[in-house]
């Protein structure tokens, strides 16, 4: 399974520069596909505004790579809506899609809904709370979906700094996803971002996908993809460095808790172990697979050993 895991690994993970947006262009026109961003939005009135602004004007004004950008609000009760409005989004808050089947908080119910309310053949999700936001990250990871067809599903995979050291971000990545990925679903050990909320796909994809209504959205629909259309049809690139803000413990515990019962859901579909973690650390340009044994040999009761039950008796 590791020699899979690296062969994708050389086939299926780029970077943000390997497709110059000059040949994304010329795929587009070429296959006439359209492109929509989606940023799910819950009291981001501090960055939503600047991350539309960015996309609206590199990717609408200046090429015509993106054709809409929507913005859901799922519940803000700051300026969110106003202030992505005015940075030149469609704003459509989560209740009034679907409105027949009531809503339920959580960033997948957001996401599941968004596709009801835009149109393009490759869907883009950006977290609507990233700092010093570029739009290569939309680019980037919409890419591959343009100019590969047997791509169907793109990750942004960066760093992601925490207090100001490099790679400490991703906890709830490194200490639940990539465990239950590396162990159950060992094909999609290759992912740096597993978790990561920047990600595209082609409409066809998603609109086959069931979709967690809660943070297990992004493990959900990993994978459900690799079941769905296999690992070659998965991508990722790097994006360089994802800037956010960062929650406290306990909601990173109920991240988890959410996750790890994601998992539970599709194990009931098949059961895959593998003892071993891949992980990445950056070098050079690139990311760097290092894989290492997971620790899974448990010693019996003491009292199960004839030693130390003769040693007892003596």
């Amino acid at each position: 399974m590791l020699n899979e895991v690296e062969r994708w690994l050389s086939t299926r993970s780029w970077s943000k520069t390997d497709r110059p947006l000059h040949k994304i262009l010329a795929a587009k026109r070429a296959t006439g596909q359209s492109v929509s961003v989606v940023l799910p939005a819950l009291n981001e009135e501090e960055t939503v505004g600047d991350i539309v602004a960015v996309i609206r004007h590199d990717l609408m004004q200046q090429v015509p790579l993106v054709d809409e950008i929507v913005v859901v609000d799922s519940g803000s009760t700051d300026r969110t809506s106003e202030v992505a409005a005015a940075a030149g989004a469609r704003v459509v808050h989560r209740d009034d899609i679907l409105p027949r089947i009531p809503t339920v908080p959580g960033k997948g119910e957001v996401l599941w809904r968004s596709l009801l309310v835009t149109g393009g053949d490759i869907v883009c999700f950006i977290d609507a709370d990233l700092k010093e936001f570029s739009s290569d990250f939309v680019s980037g990871i919409v890419g591959p979906l343009l100019t590969d067809p047997g791509v169907h599903l793109v990750k942004g995979m960066y760093d992601r700094p925490l207090g100001g050291a490099a790679g400490q971000g991703g906890r709830v990545t490194e200490l639940m996803a990539r465990p239950l990925l590396n162990m159950h679903w060992p094909q999609l050990a290759g992912f740096v971002q597993p978790l990561g909320g920047e990600y595209a796909a082609r409409r066809s994809l998603l609109e086959q996908l069931p979709f967690p209504v809660g943070y297990g959205i992004e493990l959900g629909m990993l994978v459900d993809s690799l079941h769905l259309v296999g690992l070659d049809a998965l991508a990722q690139v790097d994006i360089g460095v994802r800037i956010h803000r960062h929650q406290d413990g306990q909601a990173l515990g109920r991240m988890s808790a959410a996750i790890y019962r994601t998992a539970q859901l599709r194990l009931a579909r098949g059961h895959l172990i593998r003892p071993s973690l891949t992980q990445f650390e950056r070098s050079g340009d690139g990311f760097e697979p290092r894989t290492y044994s997971v620790d899974t040999e448990e010693r019996p009761p003491m009292a199960e050993i004839a030693e130390y039950t003769a040693r007892k008796v003596a």
